[in-house]
């Protein structure tokens, strides 16, 4: 009997231990696929740079050629003006009614040369892509350049620099945004 207990303390024993044995291998894990790596870069296309470019070297010519014509506005206008205020109140003579005339229609045809490549600008700010984001900022420079010429063509010429004013904030602020 003493033998019959010892041997069965044996096997419960051995058992006890091939299972904890068993328990403490350590078992690997699945493999998981490795993710792929993701680059990113901020490159962007040439063509985009190149559009944004232009546009921006075309921002800055429609800004001189507006503010250099809103500084010879102010005093051409004020000379029409003034001519005008005699000529209802004074005799003058007739060659100087006539070259005031010609005057206003070449102030008025000189907005409407600018009205051109506002439009054509604001145009190109509509349809291409890259510069489709900063449209918010240049939108309304047509309009604005319309109402110049409608101060204009109504004998308003000192105020008609003035919606032009508006066209230069609208193309600087433009400008600001594309850098």
């Amino acid at each position: 009997m003493k033998i019959l207990r010892i041997l069965s303390v044996l096997v419960v024993s051995t058992t006890i231990f091939a299972f904890g044995a068993d328990a403490q291998t350590r078992k690997t894990p699945a493999k998981r696929p490795p993710t792929p790596k993701v680059v990113t870069t901020n490159t962007v296309p040439a063509a985009t740079v190149a559009d944004t470019k232009s546009g921006a070297e075309k921002l800055s010519i429609q800004i001189k050629n507006v503010t250099k014509f809103i500084y010879a506005l102010g005093g051409i206008a004020r000379g029409i003006e003034d001519l005008d205020k005699e000529a209802r109140t004074k005799k003058i003579v007739q060659a100087a009614i006539d070259q005031n005339e010609t005057n206003k229609r070449e102030v008025i045809q000189a907005i409407r040369n600018l009205q051109a490549g506002l439009a054509t600008l604001e145009v190109e700010f509509r349809t291409k892509e890259p510069l489709k984001r900063y449209l918010v900022q240049i939108q309304g420079i047509t309009e604005l350049s319309n109402q110049s010429e409608d101060l204009a063509r109504s004998g308003r010429f000192s105020e008609s620099g003035k919606p032009l004013l508006l066209v230069v904030e609208k193309l600087s602020d433009t400008l600001v945004a594309m850098r």
